[in-house]
């Protein structure tokens, strides 16, 4: 084939042909020249035509090219390519990433820095990449519900840069689920303080939740979790914790399912110290409290428990809060405006629905170790104000939240399990039959 580059040499003329012939001819070498620079522009074209489709993923797209062809560009650079890996641990896209665990980390190179912003303010969110440059942390909780953009950027041992960028949204409020729970993390307790989870959202998967909080003690006593409802996680073990002892819970629900779409969003662990054992024993039929510490009387309390017409509760009782004052409204219980103390000294609270061993000021000190004259509290004698040594400062003072109170010989029902921290009135076959795994 010929082309305007390769012309067509020239024919030899032999004597029986007429010069004319070649005269009447040369219009066609023009025709020939146009229609092949016409093929030589459509070929181009077609050619543009491939290089614009390359990208499109066409397995025969620049074969032959060699280096200079888009193929053999790409593999070059690939070929150039850093070493480092990033990976975000939320990916990109995400609606329920964890507030807790979003992070960055990186192999085959080390990260030079990571920026996380907050899409909807523009706020920055502060963070450390670790000593050893393979991984990054914000330094806060993220929000829940909150839309964030992170990009990461790393190099290799040969200066290679590498970037990664993610833009995803935490789990919201309506999306997850959280306990409240005690007691809090350093605290020193007494040996009836069981831990106690209160979740925000109804809870179905039951089994998965449980699994995902353990509890142990340094005693080594078995403890077990007992679910009142689908909203209350207690647990403890057959017999109160031993004294001294150090109990471990490790909270492992960011990312577990609770339920038709909620998520857990917790993780972290909490240890708290058990104290001297004190166990009080209130006898309803002398008006006295017995006060053991590590098994030995320490001293005997007169008190004034509930009169006939409203009794104490009978049972092993929690001290669950203590207020050096407080007030106590009858109507916040049900007893309409029959009192409303608003300086009651020495309170610890006993029950959810307002039993408390206090300080009373009030009343005549003749009743104290004679009658009952309560709403169905137990007290001890005061002062107005709190001062001065009296028997209601005296055992203020020497308990702890976590202390157990019995109360026995009452005319009323035992209180009930979940009333309080007070799962001791169950037996441990009972407590068991109400776990989850």
């Amino acid at each position: 084939m010929t082309s305007l580059d390769n012309p067509a040499p020239a024919q030899s003329r032999t004597d029986h042909q007429p010069l004319h012939h070649e005269a009447r001819d040369s219009a066609a070498p023009r025709r020939t020249r146009r229609m092949r620079r016409t093929l030589a522009l459509t070929a181009l074209l077609a050619a543009g035509a491939l290089s614009l489709t390359a990208c499109g993923g066409d397995a025969e797209a620049g074969q032959g090219d060699g280096k200079n062809g888009q193929a053999g560009a790409d593999a070059a650079a690939a070929k150039d390519a850093s070493d480092a890996k990033i990976q975000v641990t939320s990916k990109d896209g995400a609606t329920d990433a964890s507030i807790n665990d979003t992070g960055v980390k990186v192999t085959g190179g080390k990260l030079t820095d990571v920026k996380l912003t907050a899409v909807d303010t523009g706020k920055d969110v502060a963070g450390a990449i670790s000593s050893d440059g393979l991984s990054w942390k914000p330094g806060a909780q993220l929000e829940r519900g909150a839309k964030y953009k992170i990009v990461a950027n790393a190099k290799d041992a040969k200066g290679r840069p590498a970037t990664e960028n993610a833009t995803f949204t935490t789990v919201s409020s309506a999306n997850s689920f959280i306990g409240s729970f005690t007691p809090d993390n350093g605290k020193t307790v007494g040996v009836g303080m069981p831990v106690s989870f209160n979740f925000d959202k109804s809870i179905s998967n039951r089994k998965d939740v449980q699994s995902h909080i353990t509890v142990t003690s340094s005693s080594g006593q078995q403890v077990v979790g007992h679910w009142f409802g689908d909203r209350r996680l207690d647990f403890r073990p057959e017999d109160y914790w031993k004294a001294g002892s150090k109990v471990t819970m490790k909270i492992d629900l960011d990312g577990v399912k609770g339920g038709q779409g909620i998520t857990g969003v917790q993780s972290k662990t909490v240890s708290f110290t058990i104290g001297r054992s004190q166990v009080s024993t209130v006898d309803m039929n002398t008006q006295t409290m017995t006060v053991k510490q590590d098994g030995k009387v320490i001293k005997s309390v007169p008190i004034s428990g509930g009169s006939p017409d409203h009794p104490t509760y009978n049972g092993q009782m929690v001290i669950s809060e203590k207020f050096e004052q407080t007030r106590m409204d009858g109507s916040t219980v049900g007893f309409g405006g029959e009192y409303d103390i608003k300086d009651v000294p020495h309170a610890m609270r006993l029950s959810s629905s307002g039993t408390f061993i206090h300080g009373n000021y009030w009343g005549n000190s003749s009743i104290f170790g004679r009658t009952g004259t309560s709403h169905g509290c137990v007290g001890l004698e005061d002062n107005k104000g709190g001062g001065g040594d009296t028997p209601a400062k005296w055992f203020y003072n020497n308990s702890l939240i976590g202390d157990v109170v019995i109360v026995k010989n009452s005319p009323d029902k035992t209180v009930k399990p979940d009333n309080g921290l007070n799962g001791w009135n169950m037996s441990w076959s009972e407590w068991t039959a109400g776990s989850a795994s």
